[in-house]
């Protein structure tokens, strides 16, 4: 029984860090956000509100500074305040950061957003997990090493996530007339935008995928549909 007692302690830590996080996570959003009110923003976003038919797509401001994209574990979509000064400076256009928008809408439907949550708490827990374990044979060295491989973890599910929901968006925005135009160009503008395209990373570490790789995989998405396109006919 004692071997198995750090198993055990990692399961348990994982299932209260889930709790709290995700209850941290909506006192933080609903304490630093509002209603995004934007007319030329809310006509792309019914365009493809009409596209998944449904009524509306509600998007919200999260005020910070960093230029991001937001899907939350219960749903919401947010834009940070950086992102939208940004857009309000003429810097990111509608059509753009609307892409931002069917992006993290793509999260929520894929599950990701939840998946996240569960899997930010479970990649702590291997952490404090392996940590113990490895503590017992590299003494020093073991939270190192556990550490190492809790962020390789985070960093292939996260990529892989992000392909899917660019891929999504890439559905939608086509279904609504807006095109993938937009988001090839919004990929274009990321790294300058942010600040910081992960540069001295190693790209298994990068919890994002690098920009052409992004692009990459929408064009042959295109390629994809012109030629189901192409057979149909």
């Amino acid at each position: 029984m004692i071997k198995f007692t750090p198993i055990l302690l990692a399961v348990l830590y994982a299932l209260v860090m889930y709790k709290f996080s995700t209850w941290r996570t909506a006192k933080m959003l609903d304490a630093q956000s509002t209603e995004l009110a934007d007319p030329m923003l809310k006509a792309f976003t019914d365009r493809m509100a009409h596209a998944l038919e449904v009524e509306r797509i509600r998007v919200h401001i999260y005020e910070i500074d960093p230029v991001n994209g937001l899907a939350a574990p219960d749903g919401r979509i947010f834009i940070t305040r950086g992102f939208f000064n940004r857009y309000r400076a003429g810097e990111v256009s509608a059509a753009e950061l609307s892409t931002v928008i069917a992006h993290e809408l793509g999260h929520v439907a894929l599950g990701h957003s939840r998946r996240r949550m569960i899997d930010f708490s479970g990649q702590n827990a291997v952490r404090v997990g392996l940590a113990m374990v490895l503590a017992r044979f590299l003494p020093g060295f073991g939270y190192l090493v556990a550490n190492l491989v809790a962020r390789m973890l985070a960093a292939g599910l996260s990529r892989s996530d992000e392909y899917e929901a660019d891929a999504y968006a890439s559905a939608l925005l086509v279904k609504a007339g807006i095109g993938t135009e937009p988001q090839k160009a919004l990929f274009g503008k990321l790294e300058k935008l942010s600040g910081n395209g992960g540069a001295g990373m190693p790209a298994w570490l990068m919890s994002h995928p690098k920009t052409q790789d992004r692009i990459a995989a929408i064009e042959k998405l295109e390629a994809r549909w012109k030629l189901a396109g192409s057979a149909g006919t």
